[in-house]
């Protein structure tokens, strides 16, 4: 199929020319039968302690299944993926990847990850569906299964607001209304900031206010990111910069740090995975904070977005795709595997069940002082709301930061704003650069 007209098919589109030839194609070799005798497979993976995960299964399972596999450390996000395409262009991908759950839609688009639906049968109800649907693009193909899930929530400095005579804030108008009386208390600190470079977090929670950045329609793709969703999530923040309640500098710098161990900001808006990070962030913290759900738009809601989180795949460059399949099914439904990836990754599993094992009893070490910090995040997380990511995500991303970088520095809502037509202008020529039909 000529290269031009395959991008132009929807996931729906790329599933059904796919689905019939991916595994058959995986699975070519010279000998005529990759599948017969043991199975060497390479992992690319940047998941903390993956190495002492795999040993479990080359030691058990892959033993005695005479499958073997061998990690190799990658770097994630945009690079990885520009290192997987530039691989498989050459035919050499690994037999198994770590993607994140945006970059699936890219990965499917230009024919890296296998459907490995006839592989991994009965596997689904152990997912959620809003988890679910970001490996099957809404089709009956599977391209990975789900490995860790990273629901938004709200982490607050405890010793602070009781300090301050703060309440944790259920809504984003009580969010905001606490901001302003933190800054009048204490004229020099931030309840928190807004971090132009961390695209992702303003794609959850433009997720949680209901927005659907990528949908398809018919054979088109459909842009959604300039609609009301994201403009009250731009609008809010962009206001919030605008009155001078809220810091508006990057997060991950070294200035933003300093403002977290100093007690200067005393919230972070972030995922479940914010435990593995605060103790480098802000070692002299431990013990201080406490987490509670995201802020809502309506009072009395339940709804989080989610940023980041992973899942793993198959490459149609495997020649075992069969014994890859089957140990990605071991790695992220495998009560063992599960609570090692836990232990050794520090993540939060996407399989349901194993959110509470054994593995989940205690709360996290910096968090020792919330018994239930696990629990909780057990019921924030079944309230995700369904993401919708398409073939350009990093395109996407890039343009924010540029776009709301600006936004940001000039401290105009009005900037915010116009920062959300331009991603949407920046995607969309983008795709239809690619040769993606797009939906007006």
């Amino acid at each position: 199929m000529p290269k031009a007209k395959r991008r132009r098919l929807t996931a729906a589109m790329i599933a059904a020319t796919l689905g019939a030839t991916a595994l058959a194609a995986c699975g070519s070799d010279d000998d005529g039968d990759a599948e017969s005798g043991p199975a060497e497979l390479t992992y690319w993976s940047w998941a903390p302690g993956m190495d002492k995960v795999v040993d479990i299964w080359n030691k058990g399972p892959g033993k005695k299944e005479q499958i073997k596999v061998t990690v190799k450390k990658q770097a994630q996000g945009d690079e990885l993926v520009t290192k997987i395409l530039t691989a498989h262009k050459a035919g050499k991908a690994p037999d198994l990847v770590q993607a994140e759950y945006q970059t699936v839609p890219t990965l499917v688009s230009n024919d890296v990850l296998a459907d490995i639906s006839g592989e991994v049968g009965g596997v689904q109800e152990k997912f959620e569906d809003t988890v679910w649907q970001q490996t099957t693009l809404g089709t009956d193909a599977v391209y990975a299964l789900p490995q860790d899930v990273a629901p938004l929530m709200f982490y607050y400095r405890e010793d602070l607001f009781e300090q301050y005579d703060l309440d944790v804030p259920e809504t984003w108008e009580q969010f905001a209304d606490t901001a302003r009386e933190l800054k009048q208390k204490a004229p020099d600190k931030d309840l928190t900031t807004f971090s132009a470079t961390d695209s992702g977090l303003f794609a959850g929670l433009a997720q949680q206010a209901g927005a659907e950045w990528w949908t398809t329609e018919g054979d088109s793709w459909k842009v959604g990111i300039d609609a009301p969703a994201t403009h009250r999530v731009a609008d809010f923040w962009g206001g919030l910069v605008e009155e001078d309640v809220i810091d508006n500098e990057p997060m991950y710098t070294p200035a933003w740090n300093k403002a977290l161990n100093t007690g200067k900001q005393i919230a972070w808006v972030s995922a479940v995975w914010a435990p593995g990070v605060l103790p480098t962030v802000a070692p002299d913290t431990e013990g201080k904070w406490a987490m509670a759900p995201l802020p809502q738009w309506e009072a009395g809601e339940q709804t989080t977005g989610s940023w980041g989180g992973s899942s793993v795949g198959v490459t149609t460059d495997s020649g075992h795709p069969e014994a890859a399949a089957k140990f990605v099914t071991w790695l992220n439904t495998d009560p063992e595997a599960v609570a090692a990836l836990a232990a050794e990754g520090g993540i939060y599993p996407a399989a349901t069940a194993a959110q509470t094992t054994g593995a989940f009893d205690q709360p996290p070490a910096y968090f020792a002082n919330q018994a239930d910090f696990y629990d909780r995040a057990t019921e924030i997380a079944k309230t995700t709301a369904p993401s919708a990511w398409g073939p350009n995500v990093n395109v996407a991303y890039n343009s924010f930061k540029d776009a709301f970088g600006a936004a940001a520095k000039s401290g105009d809502k009005d900037e915010f704003t116009a920062a959300v037509r331009t991603v949407q202008q920046d995607t969309v020529a983008d795709l239809k650069k690619q040769g993606f039909e797009v939906a007006p």
